[in-house]
């Protein structure tokens, strides 16, 4: 069985990036991850560059949003902005040609009712214009996050499942936020795909921390908390493209990639 597998890097050159860890497959931020000022493009040429070379390399891209959209939450001024950045970003990574744009599931307050929540990424589906899939993450830490367990996965996906463009809404699965987040990865693939029918991405990644602990830390195969059976495991059985979003570079990368095939 032969699964992809790729690397989070630097956005300066994905491509270069892509050489240096033997792949054909890499993620990587359009800008501040932690800014609301929209997408900036690093790359010497810009998009339409940075498509072609891609295309002529045959290097996969895909892009994470900022970490800062949160398009769930009650707060007018965080959702209002969050929603607009996710359509520039959104914009972008398809101007690029990206197969995806991974975003995390965000939250609401512990006040709030998560069902506010649910409606929420109902109305942000309904406003954006998905040019590209959109693969919703799930996540670790906050008593009230949208994806870190599967009841509120299952909630997600149920208040969305009726808009048009439902069908450009995937899944990415995290690891270390699975595992963090206190979801069993003996049987995480099948749970998820019961509620979405489909995964459409990876992040494999072991965890600094313990299972449940709600800390979102990321470790290198076998440096970690994670059961590395299992973690195998979860990415042979998930079938789906591979980014690691471990610590180090391409050295690191590489060791990581070889450790994961090793298994799988």
């Amino acid at each position: 069985m032969s699964i992809r597998i790729g690397a989070h890097v630097d956005q300066t050159d994905p491509i270069a990036e892509a050489r240096a860890r033997g792949t054909d497959l890499v993620q990587f931020f359009l800008g501040n991850p932690q800014s609301y000022k929209g997408p900036v493009f690093s790359y010497e040429g810009g998009p339409e560059k940075l498509r072609e070379d891609a295309e002529a390399a045959g290097v996969t891209l895909y892009v994470h949003a900022p970490y800062l959209i949160n398009v769930a939450t009650t707060n007018n001024r965080q959702r209002i902005p969050s929603r607009k950045l996710l359509q520039q970003h959104m914009d972008a990574a398809a101007s690029i040609g990206a197969q995806g744009l991974i975003v995390h599931g965000g939250h609401v307050t512990d006040e709030d009712d998560p069902a506010k929540g649910f409606d929420n990424w109902r109305k942000a589906i309904e406003a954006t214009d998905l040019k590209i899939p959109l693969l919703i993450e799930n996540t670790a830490g906050g008593t009230n996050a949208m994806t870190r367990y599967l009841d509120r996965i299952a909630g997600v996906w149920d208040a969305i499942s009726g808009c048009e463009q439902a069908d450009l809404v995937g899944l990415c699965l995290d690891t270390c936020h699975a595992h963090a987040g206190g979801n069993p990865l003996e049987t995480i693939v099948e749970d998820v795909r019961k509620i979405t029918g489909r995964i459409d991405l990876v992040h494999a990644n072991d965890s600094r921390d313990d299972f449940d602990s709600g800390a979102d830390r990321h470790a290198n195969f076998g440096a970690g908390r994670i059961d590395p059976d299992l973690l195998a495991a979860v990415v042979r059985d998930a079938g789906a493209p591979v980014v690691c979003e471990t610590p180090g570079g391409a050295e690191e990368h590489t060791a990581d990639f070889a450790w994961l095939r090793e298994r799988v």
